[in-house]
């Protein structure tokens, strides 16, 4: 079978195309027919080495997390995560994949291949955030910073979802697309600093910077989550906020469970949320999909087909 993978740290173009041989499901293991697959900014720190001392430097690497595909023993559409511990030689950017029985679920019929792909990550992390982490209740304010962000345009529905009076900060190209994602409130980023802001119950983060001066924008008793933690500014914020203080910023890493994906399909089957692809790329064409990824201009998930 055909995979993407990579044979040392670099840019894009260090991926490249392998003939490995198809891999064989386990004990608690599915083996899934890729029909599409998702690039997130995840694949992009572990190529470039960011991660490297985790991952280490034992290549081949393989690249690529959320997937909808054909789990092959059944015929059932499915969708959800390959394990994202390091070491992989083949990941979700491939023909076939082994994914543990228990991180996939029956994909919503009615999202396409690619649709369904485009959201199992930003989906599943707006989800945890919103009702898991901060437990969003009908009535609150709920301030979402990044809202054209590919987890925060799934925030903001889900947010509305949820019962909550909805802030959403983007870039001023954004804000009618937001807007049009049932954002209650859209303001341009650049327009302000986070004194001008009213209040908030809740304060969904996805840029990771200045999550201190946001924090003091929340009401008593409210509560912050940040997905965006991959700076050591935004970790020492963090870690400050559990000393100083009564609001916590928390964060999470997401690796959803079968359970997690059925509930995100259930606001799908409802019509609560939709996902947005910007561009469709062929497997092949992987380099050119994560040089997109840093690429200003694009809205919603690119995605990989086989």
């Amino acid at each position: 079978m055909t995979a993407a993978q990579f044979q040392r740290y670099g840019g894009p173009e260090v991926l490249e195309m392998a003939s490995v041989p198809r891999p064989t499901a386990g004990p608690g293991e599915v083996l899934v027919k890729i029909e599409a697959s998702a690039v997130n900014w995840h694949d992009a720190v572990v190529r470039s080495g960011t991660l490297k001392i985790v991952t280490g430097r034992k290549f081949p690497l393989g690249v690529g997390l959320d997937f909808a595909g054909t789990d092959l023993a059944t015929g059932t559409p499915v969708w959800g995560m390959v394990s994202p511990k390091s070491g992989h030689v083949t990941g979700a950017a491939a023909e076939y994949a082994v994914v543990p029985a228990d991180r996939i679920a029956p994909m919503p019929s009615t999202l396409t291949w690619t649709e369904a792909a485009a959201l199992v990550t930003s989906g599943t992390t707006a989800l945890t955030a919103l009702r898991d982490m901060t437990h969003v209740r009908p009535g609150e304010r709920v301030l979402i910073r990044g809202a054209a962000g590919t987890v925060g345009m799934v925030a903001v529905q889900l947010a509305v979802a949820l019962g909550a009076h909805v802030v959403a900060l983007a870039g001023s190209r954004d804000l009618d697309f937001v807007a049009e994602l049932g954002a209650h409130e859209v303001i341009d980023y650049r327009t302000v600093v986070p004194a001008d802001l009213e209040p908030a119950d809740v304060i969904l983060d996805t840029v990771g910077a200045d999550l201190l001066a946001y924090r003091r924008r929340l009401k008593r008793g409210g509560r912050m989550v940040t997905v965006n933690f991959g700076s050591a500014k935004a970790m020492t914020a963090i870690a400050a906020s559990a000393i100083f203080g009564e609001q916590r910023v928390r964060t999470f890493s997401s690796y959803p469970d079968a359970r997690l994906l059925d509930d995100l399909a259930g606001f799908v089957a409802a019509g609560s949320v939709r996902p947005v692809v910007d561009t469709i790329f062929p497997l092949q064409r992987i380099a050119d999909a994560h040089r997109a990824l840093t690429e200003p201009g694009h809205r919603g998930k690119l995605v990989l087909v086989p």
